[in-house]
């Protein structure tokens, strides 16, 4: 699965209410910050209202640029969102569909719970997504297993024929059908209810068969959470059909304070089988079914789907088992007929990176995001370009993070990269007549993410810097900002204001691994007392697809900690993003190694500090995290005062097959790869205080990880202590449980000679 990058994540758990500013300019301060600072202390950090202050979530534009919609969680209940639009010609607000009021108060069914935890949204109540019809009169609103037109006169319907459990409703291009999942079959109905919905896939006698849904590791590693795709005219659907009875059944204990309950699980893990995955192609009825020639290898991975803006075209990304070959096909829509189009192939030791960073252009080229040269950089395709196929529109040391819009009228692509800083993500735009000619539209003193409505013409922006929370605005396609969406400007009234005279920046720097690689890390001090020496308090994630060092707000937990009289810091190391094909791949067939070598230089660089007391730098993580600091105690003992591991990967054989094997191969090919990836081998080489935390009910990196390092390190006598939480899962959140976690962690560095006696 995608690792959940669990940055100091009970911080982010607790998240505030939002209230829609007016959509207007800059508001003028209305107070001005307490000059002198309150105690930040854990409690307050994981209490309400978050001291991120008001962050709206899920923000899109009606396909007419008009209406603004975003959700909101309600003040009294941080958990439950609503939906609100704002009409940019009235500027007025609204509320469009009030959860509570509407809600049926059924008990998601245990897929709708499973998908939710795959997004990453499980803890999250009311609505929590929405889908803008064609014609920007309405949103379709999945409600509690209902599935709501919500109509922006105020008017609010339930679509016909839903009895609850519908997984991934779409409304039609045209906005005249509604598809959705139900009972592992495609169901299409029409949104005005004249007709009931009506099945379109087969029946199937195997409760193992599924049709319209996402398997699995397409949900959790691939980030392709659908498994049906509409033509544009609405008449003709793309269809996944998956069968997982050769997945192997896993029981997965959830461990409660009340008791045990027990899931028995189709899983594929590392070396296992994968579902049997197919794609059709059929009628809005069902009829004229064709099954879509995907090749002879039946053991591969459906990455993309798309339609052609004209219907006649069915792109699909075919992805090996092994990640290293990417071809695009291009379909018949009509026989199933597939060619390929273009390949895309790894570097030697390395993998693709499975992107939606593309878009396919009238004339029938394509806007490409790919790594061949090393970075992740932008090209146009152009099928019927002859030696002329391929124009690379960027480049250099630099990577594009994310293909934020196209105007085609205009010929301008609009993309967010590290251009400038790979610390502070911008947000650029470029002519496809001029592509060396690079404009930066956003302010390079924040962190900037985007996104961009159909036709290229509107951003919306996110942005944060070192004592600024995340602030959002609309600005057009210059990147000049015509409204605040939510400035969140820390003035008397935000929640971070009482803390904000204390709040210390954050300092960066680069450290040379042992090969001379420059290590980017951030670091944040108390104020510092000349001649004393502080203990360090050092975070890591080292796994692949994440940083955790950047120049956009840090959190309220790090000033927490930092005021607990630690140093607070981080240092990303070689297997991480954004550097490059090179530096990602220092990880490939050998994850637990080079990041340790990396993080073992930097702790080394921090005891040569003068204001670093040497005896007390420790060091914790979560999840890949979480392996490291096993992996980090085993290799170098006596270099960390302790080590913190939250729901640790020990065994890389019970992880899924596509994200561990895109690392680390096959383990049927390679068993010797995993077992020195592997966490337990080496065990009885630790000889620092180790805290080991899991949820009991973790269904991500399950707890027999955790067991399995309990039972070889008591077996071989070897002292850790130990903290678990019954009932939660990968995310172990909560104003109270975050707090209880935390402090946990912090009286074992004081008990232990490493804390800072706070």
């Amino acid at each position: 699965m995608r690792f959940r990058l669990l940055l100091l994540s009970g911080a982010l758990a607790c998240a505030p209410a939002f209230a829609p500013s007016a959509l207007a300019g800059d508001a003028p301060v209305t107070g001005s910050v307490a000059r002198q600072a309150a105690p930040l202390t854990l409690e307050r950090v994981f209490a309400s209202p978050s001291l991120n202050g008001p962050t709206p979530r899920g923000v899109q534009l009606s396909p007419d640029g008009r209406y603004l919609t975003l959700l909101k969680n309600r003040a009294d209940d941080r958990e439950r969102f609503d939906l609100w639009g704002f009409d940019r010609k009235t500027a007025k607000w609204s509320m469009l569909v009030d959860s509570l009021k509407l809600s049926s108060g059924r008990v998601l069914s245990e897929a709708e719970k499973m998908q939710r935890e795959r997004q990453r949204i499980g803890d999250l109540k009311g609505i929590v997504s929405y889908d803008w019809a064609s014609d920007s009169k309405a949103v379709l609103v999945p409600l509690d297993g209902d599935l709501l037109l919500a109509g922006l006169d105020g008017t609010v319907r339930k679509i016909a024929g839903t009895t609850g459990g519908e997984l991934n409703p779409r409304l039609g291009p045209e906005g005249q059908s509604i598809a959705f999942v139900r009972d592992r079959r495609l169901w299409v109905a029409p949104v005005d209810g004249k007709s009931a919905p009506r099945a379109i896939s087969p029946e199937e006698t195997a409760d193992t068969v599924h049709w319209g849904e996402a398997e699995f590791v397409a949900q959790e590693e691939l980030a392709r959470m659908n498994g049906f795709w509409w033509a544009p005219d609405e008449k003709r659907l793309a269809v996944e059909r998956f069968d997982e009875a050769a997945v192997g059944v896993v029981t997965r204990a959830a461990i409660g304070a009340d008791g045990t309950r027990t899931f028995d699980q189709r899983y594929p893990a590392a070396g296992g089988a994968n579902a049997d995955v197919s794609l059709w192609l059929m009628d809005a009825d069902g009829n004229h079914r064709v099954a879509v020639d995907l090749g002879s290898d039946k053991d591969i991975y459906l990455g993309r789907v798309d339609w052609a803006r004209d219907g006649k075209t069915l792109y699909v990304q075919r992805l090996d088992r092994a990640q290293t070959r990417l071809d695009m096909l291009a379909v018949d829509p009509a026989t199933g007929k597939a060619r390929v189009l273009f390949t895309e192939q790894a570097r030697e030791k390395s993998w693709i990176n499975l992107s939606s960073n593309y878009r396919f252009l009238d004339d029938g080229s394509l806007i490409w995001w790919s790594e061949r040269d090393g970075f992740g950089h932008l090209y146009r395709f152009k099928p019927n370009g002859g030696d002329a196929q391929w124009q690379q529109l960027t480049k250099g040391d630099w990577a594009v993070t994310d293909l934020v819009g196209v105007d085609q009228k205009a010929g301008r692509v609009v993309f967010a990269a590290t251009r400038d800083d790979v610390l502070a993500g911008q947000v650029y735009a470029l002519s496809l007549k001029a592509p060396d000619k690079i404009e930066r539209l956003t302010d390079a003193a924040f962190d900037n993410k985007a996104s961009m409505d159909s036709k290229g013409q509107t951003l919306i922006v996110t942005r944060s810097a070192d004592a600024q929370p995340p602030q959002s605005y609309l600005a057009d396609a210059t990147g000049k900002r015509l409204a605040w969406i939510e400035e969140n400007k820390v003035d008397a009234g935000h929640p971070y204001a009482p803390y904000l005279a204390a709040h210390r920046p954050a300092t960066f720097g680069t450290i040379a691994a042992a090969d001379g690689t420059p290590l980017h890390y951030m670091m944040i001090t108390p104020p510092l007392v000349p001649g004393k020496r502080y203990p360090v308090f050092t975070y890591h994630y080292g796994g692949p697809t994440a940083n955790v060092v950047h120049k956009g707000w840090q959190g309220a937990l790090a000033q927490a900690i930092v005021a607990k009289g630690y140093i607070y810091f981080a240092l990303d190391n070689r297997g991480s993003e954004n550097r490059g094909v090179d530096f990602a791949s220092a990880i490939w067939h050998a994850m637990g190694t080079v990041e340790v070598e990396d993080q073992l230089a930097g702790a080394q660089w921090l005891k040569t500090q003068p204001y670093v007391d040497p005896k007390r730098v420790s060091t914790f993580g979560w999840s890949y995290g979480g392996y490291m600091t096993v992996k980090m105690l085993e290799a170098h003992p006596g270099v960390w005062a302790a080590g913190i591991a939250v729901a640790p990967v020990t065994k890389w054989e019970l992880y899924d097959t596509a994200y561990t094997e895109r690392y680390l191969g096959n383990p049927k090919q390679v068993p010797e790869v995993y077992k020195a990836a592997g966490a337990l081998e080496r065990t009885g080489q630790i000889r620092d205080p180790l805290l080991l935390v899991h949820g009991m009910a973790d269904d991500n990196v399950v707890f027999e990880n955790s067991s399995a390092l309990i039972a070889k390190m008591q077996g071989e006598a070897v002292p850790f202590e130990m903290m678990l939480y019954p009932g939660y899962t990968h995310r172990i959140s909560g104003p109270k449980v975050s707090q209880h976690l935390y402090e946990t962690m912090f009286r074992f560095l004081d008990r232990n000679g490493a804390g800072a006696g706070k």
